[in-house]
């Protein structure tokens, strides 16, 4: 009978350990730290990020921007977003500002048809680090959405070329 439990212990926690995890946040943003509400004519956007293996190797972009209604010119909002941090606690949140736009290149497009797309925000901030014990907090204009992407790293490294 021990020789049972002691094969059955080791099957239960094994089996127990390779449950993915949930991706259900029970807290609000509040409960992590007092992140201020956002101004009249803002949202608060929260990006909770699951949790990777390697978190090191991992970056994130935030994609700042609006559907719009566009031709066949390439068109884009400009802006700034501000890093700002959370006073007492050194948590960081991001604060889009003077956003203007759409600015568009000028080819003449010779069927004028218009179509829905999401145009982005191009504006001085870097690739954030990933963390997925902290809530990435973005403040933007209520018009504006706020998405992101995940940039990870690749496990094989391609050689230049020698010339």
């Amino acid at each position: 009978m021990k020789k049972l439990m002691a094969l059955v212990l080791p099957c239960v926690l094994l089996a127990a350990c390779s449950m993915p995890a949930q991706q259900t946040r029970s807290q609000s943003v509040n409960e992590v730290a007092p992140y201020p509400e956002a101004q009249a004519g803002y949202t608060r956007s929260v990006i909770y990020l699951p949790e990777l293996k390697n978190e090191e190797n991992a970056k994130v972009e935030l994609v700042i921007g609006k559907d719009t209604e566009v031709d066949c010119n390439s068109q884009f909002y400009t802006g700034t977003v501000k890093e700002e941090t959370l006073n007492g606690w050194g948590y960081n949140y991001y604060v889009v500002e003077k956003v203007n736009g759409p600015v568009s290149t000028l080819m003449a497009c010779l069927n004028a048809e218009k179509q829905t797309k999401f145009v982005t925000l191009n504006s001085n901030l870097d690739l954030l680090r990933y963390n997925s014990k902290l809530p990435i907090v973005v403040y933007a204009p209520s018009d504006l959405q706020v998405k992101y992407r995940v940039w990870t790293q690749s496990d094989s490294a391609i050689p230049a070329t020698i010339e």
